[in-house]
Formats: C-alpha cells, sequence, structure tokens
C-alpha cells in the first residue's frame, strides 16, 4: 500500500486538473442524495489510505464503526460496502435486478474481456445465453455426474503423490499439489487431458500463466480509482494482463483446433468433456455462441476456478492440522461411511455430514473471494433509509459477514459443528454465507467447485495421518492471510502425509 501511496502523489498534480471542473457539480450531488455513513474523506485521494493492504478486514474495521452500509470515496470513485447478511439480502436479492451489472476493473478490459467474459458483461441476451449453457450443458447435476470418472482418476494420481512423500516422511507443500490437482481435474472436465503434468513444457507454461493472471488481477491500479487514467494505463497493468490472456487464448486455441481436427476422422471417439458439448453447440446454432465466446468462457472457468479451489482446499487442510481433534471427528466419519480402505467417491458426500460441515466452515472463515466481485448501481436504490447513488461501486465484504458476531457465535473459531443440523449452505440462499455470491450473478461453478473439494479433502483425510513440517506445534501454525484476487495463505502450508493403516 506503502508504494501505491507514494504513486498517489505523483499523479495528484494531475489528477488535480481534471478533479477542479468535477468537485462541484459531485459536491451538490452529494448534498441532495443521504448516502450511507462513512469515514470522511480526504482531498483527491479520498479514502484510499484507509484501505492497508488488507482491505478485507480495514473494511470490516470501518464497517464496525460506520454500519453494515458505509459509503467510501476510493479516489473518484464512490463506493458502497455491505458488511452484514440482512444488507446482503437487500443487495443480492432484493433489489438484485438493480446491483445485477459490475464495475470493470481495468486489468479485464484486456482483449475486450470486459465485453466477452461472463462474469463481467451486462445482464443481457448474451449473458442469458451463456449462464443457460453452464447451467444445463456443463455444470447440471447429470452432465457432473457423467464425467465423474474424470474427477476420480485425478484424485488418484494426487493420492499417489502424497504416498510417495509420506514412504520416505517428506512434506509436500499443500497448496501447489492441490493447485496441480484442481488444474487437472478442471482440464480433464473440460477437455480430458492433464495441462498441469510437470513434465510436459505447454503445462508449465499453462500453469505459470495462471499464476501470472492471478498475481496481476491482484494488483492495484490507479486507474481503477481515477477512470480518467485508463488511457495511458500507469501501472501497465492492462498490458501485462493482455499478453497474459493472449497465452491462454493461444493455448486454449490450438486446443480447440485439434479437437475439431479429431471429430473430421471417421470413427473418432467422443470424449463426452465440457469441449465437446461447447462444440456441438455451436455446430447446431452458430448464433447462440461462436468460437470467440468459447475462447473467454473457457478462460473464465480456468482463472475463476483453479486458484480459488486451491486456495479453499489449503486453508480447509490448515485448519484442520491446527485441531486435530476435528480432524480425527472427520476421520471417523469417513471410516464409517465408506470403510478403510477404501476409495473416496462423490456419491459418498452426502452421506458426509461433518466433511460438509468443515467445508462449509473453511469457507465462512476463508471466502476464497473476500470481497466478492464488484457491483454496479443502475439506479438510486433506497435501502435501510439511505440511498445507493446511481453508478456506485458496490462491494460485499463476505469475510466480513462470515465473522460478524450478530450472526456467529464464537465467530474467529473454527467449529464445523455449527453447521450440523443447520440448514445453511453456500448455494445464494443464506445470506450468511456467500462465498460464491448470490442472486442471478452467483458463480455458476459452484456445483463442480464443492465436488471437487470435497472429493479432494475427503481423499486424503481418509487415506492420510498428517503432521506439520519442522516439528511445528498445532497452535503455532501461521494462519496470516495475504490479500489478492484470492485470500491465500502468507506462509505456504507444508505437512508430513503418514500412511494410514488398514
Amino acid at each position: 500500500m506503502e508504494l501505491l501511496m507514494n504513486i498517489i502523489l505523483c499523479v495528484i498534480f494531475l489528477a488535480c486538473i481534471f478533479l477542479q471542473a468535477l468537485r462541484s457539480s459531485t459536491r451538490a450531488k452529494t448534498r441532495s442524495t443521504k448516502l450511507p455513513p462513512g469515514p470522511k474523506p480526504l482531498p483527491i485521494i479520498g479514502n484510499l489510505h484507509q484501505l492497508g493492504d488488507k482491505p478485507h478486514r480495514s473494511l470490516a474495521d470501518l464497517a464496525r464503526i460506520h454500519g453494515p452500509l458505509m459509503t467510501l470515496k476510493l479516489g473518484r470513485v464512490t463506493t458502497v460496502v455491505v458488511s452484514s447478511a440482512a444488507m446482503a439480502k437487500e443487495i443480492l436479492q432484493t433489489h438484485d435486478k438493480s446491483f445485477s451489472n459490475r464495475t470493470i476493473p481495468d486489468a479485464i478490459r484486456a482483449l475486450q474481456h470486459d465485453s466477452i467474459g461472463m462474469p463481467w458483461i451486462p445482464v443481457s441476451t448474451p449473458w442469458r445465453t451463456l449462464r443457460k449453457i453452464c447451467n444445463t450443458q456443463l455444470f447440471a447435476a447429470k452432465v457432473l455426474d457423467a464425467n465423474q470418472n474424470l474427477r476420480r482418476t485425478k484424485v488418484q494420481d494426487l493420492l499417489a503423490h502424497v504416498t510417495k512423500s509420506s514412504l520416505i516422511g517428506e512434506a509436500i507443500d499443500i497448496g501447489s499439489a492441490a493447485f496441480t490437482t484442481t488444474v487437472n481435474l478442471l482440464s480433464n472436465t473440460i477437455f480430458s487431458v492433464d495441462l498441469a503434468d510437470p513434465s510436459s513444457e505447454i503445462a508449465r507454461e499453462f500453469k505459470d500463466t495462471v499464476c501470472s493472471i492471478m498475481e496481476v488481477a491482484g494488483k492495484p491500479n490507479l486507474a481503477d480509482f481515477f477512470p480518467l487514467l485508463r488511457k495511458v494505463d500507469p501501472h501497465g497493468i492492462r498490458r501485462q494482463m493482455t499478453k497474459e490472456f493472449e497465452k491462454v487464448i493461444d493455448l486454449l486455441d490450438r486446443m480447440i483446433n485439434e479437437r475439431l481436427e479429431l471429430r473430421k476422422l471417421p470413427g473418432s471417439i467422443r470424449h463426452n468433456d465440457v469441449l465437446d458439448t461447447l462444440l456441438d453447440i455451436t455446430e447446431e446454432n452458430k448464433e447462440e455462441i461462436n468460437r470467440t465466446q468459447i475462447l473467454h468462457l473457457l478462460l473464465v472457468l480456468f482463472v475463476a476456478g483453479t486458484d480459488t479451489t486451491a486456495s479453499t482446499f489449503q486453508w480447509a487442510m490448515a485448519e484442520l492440522l491446527r485441531d486435530p481433534e476435528t480432524l480425527s471427528k472427520a476421520r471417523a466419519e469417513l471410516e464409517q461411511i465408506i470403510g478403510k480402505g477404501n476409495p473416496v467417491e462423490e456419491s459418498h458426500i452426502s452421506r458426509l455430514p461433518y466433511l460438509q460441515a468443515i467445508v462449509k466452515e473453511t469457507f465462512r472463515l476463508h471466502p476464497a473471494i473476500p470481497l466478492l466481485l464488484p457491483r454496479k448501481a443502475e439506479e438510486d436504490v433506497e435501502i435501510g433509509g439511505f440511498v445507493v447513488p446511481k453508478g456506485a461501486k458496490v462491494i460485499v465484504n463476505a469475510w466480513a459477514i462470515g465473522r460478524d458476531p450478530s450472526t456467529w457465535e464464537d465467530p474467529n473459531s473454527f467449529k464445523p459443528e455449527r453447521f450440523m443440523g443447520s440448514e445453511i449452505d453456500v448455494k445464494g440462499k443464506s445470506f450468511e454465507l456467500i462465498p460464491f455470491g448470490g442472486g442471478r450473478r452467483i458463480c455458476p461453478g459452484l456445483p463442480l467447485a464443492t465436488r471437487m473439494l470435497h472429493l479432494m479433502l475427503g481423499s486424503l483425510v481418509h487415506s492420510f495421518d498428517w503432521k506439520l513440517d519442522d516439528e511445528i506445534k498445532p497452535e503455532d501454525l501461521n494462519m496470516e492471510d495475504k490479500f489478492g484476487i484470492s485470500l491465500e495463505m502468507a506462509q505456504p502450508l507444508r505437512a508430513v502425509p503418514v500412511p494410514v493403516l488398514v
């Protein structure tokens, strides 16, 4: 954040020239609109100095002072922050139509992704078409059931990798193993191939590129706070993102070409994966979805589905290793339902309520996207006696909502038992727990992500005992986070797997 402030000071003179003309009209509008309360902004930078390097925590602290519906001035952008389940329900359900569109980070404008990528385009006919394809063709229960053997194979690969380390008492990097497995789970579901095989040059390039996209997208960008600076791309972030997007798009384009050539061969075997489904749709109705849309949809699936799932998995393992009693309860449930030595299957998940509770508790404490994706007010909307003005950026702080003491008893403690017998879920109807968002813009990949998390976590807990690396005591495990496009552990989790005797 110190670097950001230094850069801000360097552009104050330029900003002043443009802002002077806008100030009078902005003040007049603010006087006539009863904005939600918030901290007093400084000239030019507004409240930027109050964000810090962990905005999810800083905003939660400010909300405790100013309330669950709070106004900030971030540079020139009026921003309303939501920090309670009740206010989230107002935004994501009651007034969902008025807040269904996005404010667009400048980095996302690379390769016109903001006008093609499903999470960012406005609610419109193209958006509805893409959502329909996701909901009925890609992530429907019957589709996921049909290709679960692909994911089973990748989890077996993960277990084989962990077994090798367990035989020599070697610690593994939990986050790295989870990332590799998640990429391969997704790539096999989509393409029926591995994209994270360490022996493959293409795979290494792909993994590095996905990591770079996450890193670039998570960088603070003056263009997001001072829209007049977008034309100059002051940090070069959009240019960097363009290069990274192009790498992924080129790889995806090559894979599509290879599949199209295979489909031309007589007697070619169908893979019945996501790519076959999308190509079938284009052949049946080319006006429904075109190749450019397919490329950007696949880009979204990989970028949104890999880092976030791997991050959540790492947090879940960290919480279990810090709480041996909870880990023992999870293993006992798995042994009772599945039996020692038997593999965990996706069909078992519905009969493993304690494992489900562990995943929910992880989502509550460590939502992968702590501030969700930003919304935009399409009109003035009155909420709780205040007005969210048209054009305002709306941030829903899922991290703060998950730790709200008015909702959760002992909110900062990891207690899966709180979900046993509870009807609270992550499907967007329980606003106390919204790691995937809610309303019509809820993440469409939720069904696949939850299957992958339960399958990977259940398999590693069922097959191995675990101890922390370097003789670290559970109570001394570093649980600090670092903010980016997703919420990562500040210190990568390393643990030694110990085979469970059958």
